[in-house]
Parts: C-alpha cells; sequence; structure tokens
C-alpha cells in the first residue's frame, strides 16, 4: 500500500515551476531551431557526378515510397487506438487529452523516423562527394551533422511533446502523458518491424530501416522514459517531480548541442570513431556537472519541504538531492560504459575484432564459431551493466517503492541526456554504409576517397551497435519503472 499512498494527492505546477516549465519549452525550440541549421548545412554541399546523382535519386525514391505506403497502413490504427482510448472511462478533459496526445505522440514519432530518412539518403551522396574529393574531416562532418539533424528533432520533439503536456494540464498531466507515451510507442513499433522485413529487399532496405525504424525506436524510448519519470515523479517529489525530470533532459540537449558541434575529424586521430567518442564523453562529462549544479539549486535537502505528497514520504529521511543525481549519474555512467564496451568488442584494430579475423585463416566455420561468442560474450557483460545501474538505482530510494522506482526512471533521464549525440551516431552509420554503396555503383570514388569511406563503413557499424546497446539499456529502465507507476 505504501507504494501507492501518494496517488491521491493533490498536485499543481504554478509560479517558479511553471516558468521553468515554459523555459524548458524554449530549450526544446531552440534543438528544432538547430536541427533546422544543420539541415541546411547538409543540403548546401555537393552532390557529386551525374552517376552519383541517378544513383541516389533512385534510392530516395525508393525510400518514399515504403515510408508512404508504410504511414497510410498505420494511419487506420491510429484512428482505431484513438477511438478506443477517447472510449475509456474516466474524467473528460482527461480523456480528451489522452486521446489528443496519443496522435501527438505518434504523429512525432512518424515526424523523426520520416525526416531522419528523408535526410539520409540525401546526404549520403554528399558524404561520398566529399570522399572523392579527398576531405575524410568533411564527409565526417556531413554524415554526423545528418544525424545530429536526426538527434536534435529527437530530443526536442520529445521534450516539447511532455512538456507542453505538462503546462496544460498541470496535475493531470501523468495521465495524459500515457497517451503521448503509447502513441510515441505504436509508431516506433511498426516502424521498426517495417523497416526489419524491407531489409530482405535490398541493401537500401537495411539502410532505410536503420535511419527511419531506428530513429523512431529511440525516440519512443525518450518519450516512454520522460512518461516513468514524470508519472512517479508525482507521487514522489509531488509539484518538484513534474518539473526536475524536464529539467534534465533540456540540460542534455544543451549538452548534445556542444557535442554534436565539438565532432571534428582532427589529423591526430586515427579513425572518425576517435572524435565520435571525443564529442560523446564531452558532452556526457558537460552534463553531469550541469545536472549536478541544477540538481542542488532546483531540490530541496528534505522529503519534509515538498508539495503534494503523502505523509509516508514526507516522512522519509533521505536527502532527495542525493537521490536525484545519484539516480541521474548512474544513467549518464551506463550510457558510457556501454560506449566503451560495444566499442571495444567492435572497434577494428580492438582485440575481439582482430581474434575473429584471425579465425578466418582455418575457414567459414571458425570464423562462424568466434564471430557467436564474441557476440555472446558482449552480450552478458551489457546485460551485467543494466542489472547493475537499475539495482544501484532502485537501492538508493531506501525503504520506499515509490522513491526507488523513480530512482530508476531518473537513472533513464539521465541515459537520456546523451540521446541528441545517440541518435546522430546511430544515423552517422547507415549514411555511411549507403554512401560507400553509391561510390562503389557509380564507379566515381577511387583511391583516397574509396579509402575513407571504407573507414567510415566500419566506423559506422561500431556506431550502430552502440546505439542498439543504450536503446535497450533506456527501453529496460523505462519499462522496470512503468511497471511499478501502473
Amino acid at each position: 500500500m505504501r507504494a501507492f499512498a501518494a496517488s491521491t494527492a493533490v498536485v499543481d505546477v504554478t509560479g517558479a515551476n511553471l516558468t521553468i516549465a515554459y523555459l524548458v519549452l524554449g530549450v526544446a525550440v531552440v534543438a528544432l531551431a538547430i536541427a533546422y541549421g544543420l539541415r541546411a548545412q547538409v543540403l548546401a554541399q555537393g552532390e557529386g557526378t551525374a552517376n552519383m546523382k541517378e544513383i541516389a535519386e533512385a534510392v530516395q525514391e525508393g525510400a518514399a515510397a515504403y515510408l508512404t505506403r508504410q504511414f497510410r497502413t498505420l494511419s487506420y490504427f491510429v484512428a482505431i487506438v484513438f477511438a478506443l482510448l477517447f472510449a475509456l472511462p474516466g474524467d473528460m478533459d482527461v480523456k480528451i487529452g489522452r486521446s489528443i496526445f496519443f496522435i501527438v505522440g505518434a504523429a512525432f514519432s512518424a515526424f523523426v523516423g520520416y525526416n531522419g530518412m528523408w535526410l539520409a539518403v540525401r546526404a549520403n551522396v554528399r558524404v561520398a562527394e566529399a570522399a572523392r574529393n579527398g576531405s575524410a574531416p568533411k564527409a565526417v562532418e556531413i554524415a554526423f551533422r545528418t544525424g545530429g539533424v536526426v538527434g536534435m528533432l529527437t530530443v526536442g520533439l520529445g521534450l516539447f511533446g511532455a512538456a507542453i503536456v505538462v503546462v496544460l494540464y498541470k496535475s493531470d498531466a501523468p495521465s495524459v502523458l500515457e497517451g503521448f507515451g503509447f502513441g510515441a510507442a505504436m509508431l516506433a513499433m511498426f516502424m521498426r518491424v517495417g523497416g526489419g522485413i524491407f531489409t530482405k529487399a535490398a541493401d537500401v532496405g537495411a539502410d532505410l530501416g536503420d535511419c527511419a525504424g531506428m530513429a523512431a525506436d529511440l525516440f519512443e524510448s525518450y518519450a516512454v522514459t520522460l512518461v516513468a519519470a514524470l508519472i512517479l515523479g508525482k507521487a514522489a517529489f509531488g509539484e518538484a517531480g513534474l518539473i526536475y525530470p524536464l529539467i534534465v533532459p533540456a540540460i542534455g540537449i544543451i549538452t548534445a548541442i556542444i557535442g554534436i558541434f565539438l565532432t571534428r575529424l582532427r589529423s591526430t586521430d586515427k579513425s572518425a570513431m576517435s572524435a565520435i567518442n571525443r564529442s560523446f564523453y564531452t558532452s556526457a562529462l558537460i552534463s553531469a556537472v550541469l545536472v549536478g549544479l541544477a540538481t542542488f539549486t532546483y531540490l530541496e535537502d528534505n522529503f519534509k519541504a515538498f508539495d503534494g505528497v503523502s505523509d509516508a514520504i514526507k516522512n522519509e529521511t533521505g536527502n532527495p538531492r542525493v537521490l536525484a543525481l545519484g539516480s541521474v549519474i548512474i544513467g549518464i555512467v551506463l550510457a558510457a560504459a556501454i560506449q566503451m564496451l560495444t566499442g571495444f568488442f567492435t572497434e577494428v584494430g580492438k582485440r575481439p575484432v582482430n581474434d575473429v579475423a584471425a579465425s578466418s585463416k582455418t575457414g567459414p566455420a571458425t570464423v562462424i564459431l568466434a564471430g557467436v561468442s564474441v557476440g555472446f560474450e558482449s552480450a552478458v557483460y551489457s546485460a551485467l551493466l543494466i542489472a547493475a545501474a537499475v539495482f544501484g538505482s532502485f537501492l538508493l530510494g531506501g525503504g520506499s517503492v515509490i522513491l526507488s522506482l523513480f530512482a530508476v526512471a531518473l537513472a533513464g533521464t539521465g541515459l537520456l541526456t546523451t540521446v541528441g549525440v545517440i541518435v546522430a551516431m546511430d544515423t552517422f552509420g547507415p549514411i555511411s554504409d549507403n554512401a560507400q554503396g553509391i561510390a562503389e555503383m557509380s564507379g566515381d570514388v577511387k583511391g583516397e576517397g574509396a579509402k575513407i569511406l571504407t573507414s567510415l563503413d566500419a566506423v559506422g557499424n561500431t556506431t550502430k551497435a552502440i546505439t542498439k546497446g543504450i536503446a535497450i539499456a533506456t527501453a529496460v529502465l523505462a519499462a522496470t519503472a512503468l511497471f511499478g507507476a501502473f
């Protein structure tokens, strides 16, 4: 019973907290503006030879045809679920809001996926052209900033949707957010599965699935984690619990912008992965520092100071600042650990990759065995890291189930501070892969240009593996928190 003791508490968002919510909305709008600016930069680059343009146009046509057909089919499902949500019992204002924001969540998820694909299939030929001119730094910049557009759309729309619900519905925000999260999740599921099926049709399908499906998938993880944190935050921290989970990803947007613009290939870098790692760890470190400052500035140091929480929460003796900051730091550290672990198992030149390559000397069977065994080994370590993060954050809640589950949700929001850069890394992979395909089919990129694209393709395989691991970790944290939220 203790876990649900705060469910009847009256919570509102007023005064300074409402002002902070509007500031968070402003940060989300800034992210969308940055996305537009990066998009313009990418499209301003050269498209290469006539052969390269012709191949790129074929890719664009196929990708657009697939997504247009998919969205047409999904619109029927969205309409049906909208009606079902509206038919649920409850307050009329909440029912209307939940149903409308279900459509908003689905629309945002579709928008992120579609725009990620639209720009990616136009950036690939520009990356190939930069490589043809022998400029590895420019090729890396185009590919990563294309990913930056998708990253900014993901975090910008996700935070905008959550913040606008809090501003409009205040104490009823958690109920309305259920619709927003569900809409994002449903579209992401169909796009992820559909992209995987289309993968079997042709190589362009593989790139499409990675660009559209993964972007929507990460948007869904972002939205659902925010929903879980806000639902539990209302019970755990009262009014502050509806604002603090918005502050953390807002800081993540700021540091993601820094990370995207920091990603530049230096002459001393062994590969593009060095530049990407540098920007990721820098943005993660800045996030940790800024979240620490925000936590000690915004939150009180005792539970009795919170408005709208139950007596059971008020009687807790711990420090809310320690719980909140500790949980967020766990999420940031988890993201960095998965980055390092996945990089070790997938980067060219590392021992696992070299061992698998060496096994090819004795035939295909040993390559398969070596590859599968390395894959299983990496999965075990990743699972242990995620389990440790969930367990560690849960312990921070002390004896309260609500506080423990909120701590798990906050660990998820901590991981979200890296999502802007993570999505950029994820999109980098299929763009590099597709650029190499265009170069090979056109026959116009040779010598140094071909070497550049081969290197970027290898790095892209690593970044895709990293982002899948972090997407899974985010989903686990969100699912664990949501399990208790309802």
